[in-house]
């Protein structure tokens, strides 16, 4: 009966009468088909052909030789490759055996103890995601650089300076953090109750109990949550591009290739050889998690810490430390953003954002930094909510789902670089009928949506999966239209998470630079891309000043996202209320 309430208003006294499924309506049938292949289709021109371009550039002949892997060969026999690619492990390594202990405690701390300002320390530890990670970069060279507040200490500790390795493991470790402690709390959040209630009873130990339960229990959220930080940090290009100094990694490589020497051949080569490790670590996580989910029992009891005096000041200081930390980083950005000569003059002035928003004419960049958010979070979640719905809740075109899969699952593993790369090589081809796109602002937003479709995609196939098909099944015998259980029972139970990836397309398309570095035009400039140039031409203090301004655009829509997340709460999930 709540089924034909919501399907049918007008009739909510009559008798639901049982029937034998029937055929849908075909019409609707073709209606569904005609959005798969829309989806597709999209997927195929942002992420596909780009990728085949790419292929195409890196293994087309060069000059004097007809060999398809000349250029390949070519740039493997340099020893800068090799130095690059050392550089880029080696960082990458020791970010993740750096964070992956950090983000662990911190998460054992939120989810094991029972101490005290647990979301305010929480929501600390996510603030470097409403943050490009130049902003990371930009704060240690106010900290550490040859002019840095703490120059003395970073060279007591051993360090020549902050621009190589040590700067950009340190930037990086502060930019994946978040992402590596949400895994590892969603690792730690599905223990057993049950095995630490045996232990007890055996009289063991709390760090054998600790090794024994809590490790194995969590090990493919650690596996997991290393494999994704590593990715990070080998295709990030931000922080090496501000603090690596001379010290070269591919992603940096990549865009002196292309930007610097316009060589795009050898630009495809590199791009190719920085996406076979996040190929490699996307296989293995997507592995692992598939692992995971078996490991779940319904008979499993929730664990529920309890209070421990000293465990849980213990806990305390250690959050405390991490989260001072975090606001130390991002308090020198702010506060470096109003000094007016640094360090020579330290009183507080507004000129940088002058000298950023209006001498240097870069409220623009701003504003089109805000258009393509509002662009991608408008657009984005409406394509992946229509392809996750019907790839979840219709029938037909069965060979096609398999691919289309595979395509929303993809642009996990590409990096925004390489992505970016295999427009222009897409786009710009003269052949191509879609050749009007390039260098316009809606190839901005396609590749945006692109690149970050496959968590949207992810989140929403969860929320779909929670719906019974029973709806879809009494629908069809009802002879009611599938837009119409869409409109009325799907849509409002999805709503909390359709707001969810809305606001992570719009906070990720404020900070996102690699996936548009190779895109922007001089009338689409964006404000990540606008931080990189004003530290290309040392203005480094109107750099901070339009990183903070990024940070602030990002913090006042996530609070009005928050809002508008309560609000659906309450309007369209008061059915998961117990009853009174």
């Amino acid at each position: 009966m709540l089924l034909k309430r919501l399907l049918f208003p007008d009739q909510a006294g009559a008798v639901l009468v049982a029937s034998a499924p029937r055929q849908r309506v075909h019409w609707t049938d073709r209606i569904a088909h005609l959005g798969l292949l829309a989806v597709a289709a999209l997927l195929l021109v942002g992420l596909i052909g780009p990728l085949l371009a790419l292929l195409a550039q890196a293994f087309r002949p060069t000059s004097g030789d007809s060999s398809h892997w000349g250029a390949f060969v070519s740039y493997l026999g340099s020893p800068a490759l090799l130095q690059s690619l050392g550089h880029s492990v080696f960082v990458s390594v020791l970010v993740v055996l750096l964070t992956l202990p950090l983000a662990f405690g911190f998460a054992y701390a939120l989810t094991r103890s029972m101490m005290p300002l647990k979301g305010l320390f929480r929501t600390i530890s996510l603030l470097p995601l409403l943050a490009p990670s130049l902003l990371s970069a930009i704060s240690l060279i106010y900290w550490f650089g040859n002019q840095g507040m703490a120059k003395d200490f970073w060279l007591a500790l051993g360090f020549d300076g902050i621009y190589g390795a040590s700067g950009i493991v340190l930037a990086e470790c502060f930019a994946v953090f978040p992402h590596t402690l949400m895994i590892l709390v969603t690792a730690l959040s599905l223990a057993d109750a049950r095995l630490y209630e045996a232990a007890d009873a055996l009289g063991t130990t709390r760090w054998r109990r600790f090794f024994t339960i809590t490790l194995p229990g969590a090990r493919y959220g650690l596996i997991s949550a290393a494999m994704v930080t590593f990715t990070l940090v080998i295709t990030d290009f931000g922080v090496p591009k501000v603090v690596g100094g001379d010290y070269n990694v591919l992603a940096t490589d990549v865009f002196k290739l292309v930007i610097g020497q316009q060589d795009f051949q050898r630009g495809a080569v590199v791009a190719l050889l920085l996406l076979a490790p996040a190929v490699l670590t996307f296989v293995v996580d997507h592995f692992v998690q598939r692992r995971q989910m078996a490991l779940l029992s319904a008979r499993a009891v929730a664990l529920v810490p309890r209070r421990a005096p000293g465990f849980d000041a213990l806990m305390t200081a250690y959050c405390g430390l991490i989260a001072a930390l975090m606001l130390a980083m991002f308090g020198m950005a702010v506060f470096a953003s109003f000094v007016s000569f640094w360090p020579y003059n330290l009183s507080l002035s507004l000129q940088h954002y002058t000298m950023g928003l209006v001498d240097a004419e870069l409220g623009d960049a701003l504003i089109n930094s805000l258009k393509l958010a509002a662009s991608t979070a408008l657009i984005g979640p409406v394509v992946v909510f229509i392809g996750a719905y019907l790839m979840e809740k219709t029938r037909g075109l069965d060979a096609l789902r398999p691919l289309l899969r595979l395509m929303a699952m993809l642009p996990m593993a590409v990096p925004g670089l390489v992505l970016g790369l295999g427009c222009i090589f897409f786009f710009n081809a003269p052949g191509n009928p879609l050749n009007g796109l390039y260098q316009t602002f809606a190839l901005l937003v396609l590749c945006t949506v692109v690149h970050f479709y496959t968590t949207g995609h992810l989140t929403l196939v969860t929320a779909l999966k929670a719906i019974d098909p029973e709806f879809e099944a009494v629908s069809a015998s009802l002879k009611v239209p599938f837009y119409r259980t869409f409109w009325r029972v799907t849509l409002p139970i999805c709503l909390p998470a359709l707001i969810d990836v809305s606001r992570y397309f719009f906070v990720n398309a404020m900070t996102t630079i690699s996936a548009v570095v190779f895109l922007y035009t001089p009338n689409s400039k964006l404000a990540s891309v606008a931080i990189l140039n004003l530290d290309d031409a040392g203005e480094i203090g109107p750099a901070s000043a339009m990183a903070v301004l990024i940070v602030a655009t990002s913090t006042v829509v996530s609070l009005l996202y928050m809002a508008l997340s309560a609000w659906a709460q309450r309007r369209t999930q008061a059915w998961r209320a117990p009853a009174h």
